[in-house]
């Protein structure tokens, strides 16, 4: 028998046919589900249903898998560091005018910590999801790759994986397309979950109003910030707005301005509560600054590099300039420019189906100020 690996099972198709394909292959599987939220008394519902991944419903089915196959299946609570970190973060990021993507703070600070903490326990080699991506071992490092199904494709998401979680990493879906675990599910008699709609919310935003969460989670903010001032690019002041954190960079429905023209949120000043507003060209940027970055495919950019960029998840990505400005710092020039860079996303980066790294866009910058020389460091 191959060794012991712990999956993450949501209860969803993706994950139940990956702890099943592994089963099959000969790993001794421990299935997990954790349970990050608390549904029961904060999740809208839908025709009296539990929404979102992990409510009762999911991991009633996910349990049920791990039973008709004959493996284990535990429930983790990991509600406390789930909301200290991904939720806190996440209610920070708007409070500062900013935009951020949960699921790549979940992966790099919670889920794998919490799977990997939990494998040590249960003394498994590997942890397993059923993410759409590729890992592989070359010249002594672990590279993390897009998936087979590039519609399905996860690895924008897990850009921030160091290489100490990517070494004890299976991704079993990652050299099938979606039709095919579908397939797979009904010939395993997953008749439950083979046919599950994919989630798309925001785990702990069900019902996809992440305003409606922050004034929930935050009492007063909506009194505190009403009012602030909606301007143009020139500081034209031309409206009041609802407050700054239910705002993002390229938002056009909902800001109530008749100006005889289309305008976009171009800017946010949560300092002075203040939106800046302008016709589409004025969302159109060329270059980036990302903190926090983590690099994957080598161990650092002595030169400057070209890459494919995206700047977020559905973006196809274009051709780019990357240099390294300091250890944990990279610019980004892209070769044509790009709309709604948006501050709090991540910029992924590209060579061919691997990932070169990613970061944390902190801001849009001009053109010279990417001029900067790369640090020398090992490649």
């Amino acid at each position: 028998m191959k060794q012991r690996v712990l999956v993450a099972m949501s209860g969803g198709v993706d994950s139940s046919v990956a702890a099943v394909l592994l089963h099959r292959a000969g790993y001794e599987v421990v299935g997990l589900t954790m349970k990050t939220w608390d549904y029961a008394q904060s999740a809208p519902k839908r025709a009296g249903k539990e929404v979102g991944c992990c409510t009762l419903e999911s991991m009633n089915d996910a349990r049920q898998v791990a039973l008709a196959h004959g493996f284990t299946h535990f429930i983790v609570d990991i509600r406390e560091e789930f909301g200290d970190w991904v939720i806190g973060r996440f209610t920070e990021e708007y409070l500062a005018g900013r935009t951020p993507n949960p699921c790549v703070l979940c992966n790099t600070h919670i889920k794998w910590d919490a799977m990997l903490r939990r494998a040590d326990d249960l003394d498994c080699a590997y942890i397993a999801t059923g993410h759409y991506a590729r890992v592989r071992k070359e010249a002594g490092r672990y590279l993390l790759s897009r998936g087979l199904d590039l519609n399905k494709d996860q690895s924008y998401a897990l850009w921030g994986l160091p290489q100490a979680h990517l070494k004890r990493t299976i991704f079993p879906l990652g050299q099938f397309e979606k039709p095919t675990i579908r397939r797979m599910a009904t010939e395993f008699g997953l008749d439950a979950v083979a046919n599950k709609p994919d989630s798309y919310e925001i785990c702990f935003i069900p019902d996809n109003d992440y305003r409606r969460f922050l004034s929930d989670r935050i009492e007063g903010l909506r009194d505190e910030v009403d009012g602030g001032k909606f301007v143009l690019s020139d500081g034209t002041e031309i409206g009041r707005h609802a407050g700054y954190p239910f705002y993002t960079i390229g938002q056009r429905h909902g800001l109530h301005l008749a100006l005889g023209y289309p305008v976009y949120v171009t800017a946010i000043d949560p300092k002075t509560n203040t939106i800046v507003v302008g016709p589409c060209e004025e969302l159109l940027e060329q270059s980036l600054m990302a903190r926090r970055i983590n690099l994957i495919k080598y161990p650092a950019l002595t030169n400057e590099r070209q890459a494919i960029g995206k700047i977020r998840y559905k973006d196809p990505g274009v051709p780019c300039l990357v240099r390294q400005t300091s250890e944990d710092e990279l610019t980004v020039s892209f070769e044509q420019e790009r709309r709604a860079i948006t501050p709090g996303q991540s910029v992924v980066l590209y060579e061919g189906d691997d990932v070169l790294g990613g970061g944390w866009i902190y801001s849009v910058v001009q053109p010279e100020e990417t001029k900067m020389a790369a640090v020398p460091a090992e490649a």
